[in-house]
């Protein structure tokens, strides 16, 4: 079976990856004229470390990444703090694997290596996809430059903005949250040393909310942060803002927030946009994956984890369907809709969780904690991503995955 999928990013790196190692032809089509990922952290918990290391990936990964001793939870403007939940080793003794912290780039490059070990010319860069076209023989891509490939099945990796979803099912309409997210990574000699703990940290506020976590063995820092503010709705990861405007937005947040903005060189910041996840995303021939079919706000840090998962996950399904592609199709569908759909669901119910209006007052502040992150609600929001094994879940047709169960 020939298999094409159309983006080179995470999700389609993935599912190539897992496709080649199950013994079949696989080519990647990316728009790119250069294979790297932007300048950002990206968590993955053991759900995701499970598959990287299965796929043969441990010792290159753990070289480049960051562990977690534990995250945790502060207060915007006091820096009070809670512990959220243990990670480092109580990861792998609970869940069998590490949770890590890791610039996307790097573990982007890893996959790509991946990859190439295999099948040295499998990815192709320079290939826009503008359209698609199927029949009973196979599917047909359509790149900008005017050349086709045409292979049996074709998997749409090709992100939030997907072709490949638009000509199957229509333009999608996305809603504006109401938010603007800033990034930046930061070299840890620009900031204090008493900032630098192996924890990744949650500073929720009243309208804001702000990440931080070590990447590359605790080399750089990694700053995520989101405001609600309604004058920008560019829904872009490559639009450079300024110090100043990113300070603006956090005037009177805690100086261990201002400090990070200032280190930065160049934030750059995007609008949040939400959209329904979809209930099916095959058609014939062809499939989605990742942020093709279910992009999430990032507010669970599993969207990198999810396409991680679609790909290991269609790849077991073509494999222990025989390649049957419309039964793998449904058996991976099963597997995946309403594991994906709650947790896009779960990302948007932290919104209102991360910017209460009671977190302006202290006092209530520190109640409205106490209460939304008691351990008992912690477990629940976060064990049931933790615990699912890509590598076991039913995908034969027919099956059903276990949140549909649950």
């Amino acid at each position: 079976m020939k298999i094409s999928v159309v983006g080179g990013g995470i999700g389609g790196l993935t599912a190539a990856l897992s496709l080649l190692r199950q013994g079949f032809d696989v080519d990647v089509y990316e728009q790119a004229v250069e294979l790297k990922e932007v300048g950002a952290g990206v968590q993955v918990s053991a759900n995701g470390t499970r598959i990287l290391f299965s796929l043969g990936l441990e010792d290159d990964i753990m070289s480049i990444a960051a562990q977690a001793e534990g995250k945790e939870i502060r207060l915007w403007n006091s820096g009070q703090t809670w512990k959220l939940f243990d990670l480092g080793p109580l990861s792998i003794e609970r869940y069998g694997f590490p949770y890590i912290t890791i610039h996307r780039n790097d573990l982007h490059q890893t996959l790509a290596a991946g990859v190439r070990r295999i099948k040295p010319d499998a990815i192709k860069l320079s290939k826009k996809c503008v359209g698609i076209t199927q029949d009973d023989k196979g599917a047909t891509i359509t790149f900008a430059d005017g050349t086709t490939a045409t292979s049996d099945i074709v998997v749409g990796a090709d992100g939030v903005h997907s072709k490949i979803r638009e000509t199957l099912f229509g333009r999608d309409d996305p809603k504006f949250t109401g938010i603007v997210a800033w990034r930046g990574v930061i070299p840890v000699e620009r900031l204090p040393e008493r900032m630098l703990r192996p924890v990744g940290t949650n500073w929720i506020g009243p309208g804001g909310h702000v990440i931080q976590y070590l990447l590359r063995g605790g080399k750089l820092m990694n700053y995520v942060s989101v405001v609600e503010r309604a004058d920008w709705q560019v829904e872009s990861w490559s639009v450079a803002g300024t110090v100043e405007e990113c300070l603006a937005d956090y005037e009177g947040w805690h100086e261990d927030i201002r400090t990070m903005i200032k280190a930065i060189d160049v934030p750059y910041k995007w609008a949040l946009m939400l959209r329904p996840p979809m209930d099916d995303w095959t058609r014939g021939r062809v499939t989605l994956l990742g942020d093709a079919c279910h992009p999430t706000l990032p507010f669970l840090a599993q969207g990198a984890v999810m396409a991680i998962e679609d790909g290991f996950v269609l790849a077991r399904a073509l494999a222990e369907n025989n390649g049957n592609y419309e039964a793998a199709f449904a058996g991976y569908e099963a597997a995946r809709v309403e594991r994906t759909g709650k947790i896009v669901r779960g990302a948007e119910g932290n919104l209102s969780r991360f910017h209460n209006a009671a977190l302006k007052d202290p006092k209530l502040a520190e109640d409205y904690v106490n209460a939304e992150w008691q351990e008992d609600k912690v477990k629940q929001r976060y064990e049931w991503l933790f615990t699912y094994d890509a590598t076991s879940v039913p995908v034969v047709a027919g099956t059903r995955s276990p949140e549909a169960v649950a």
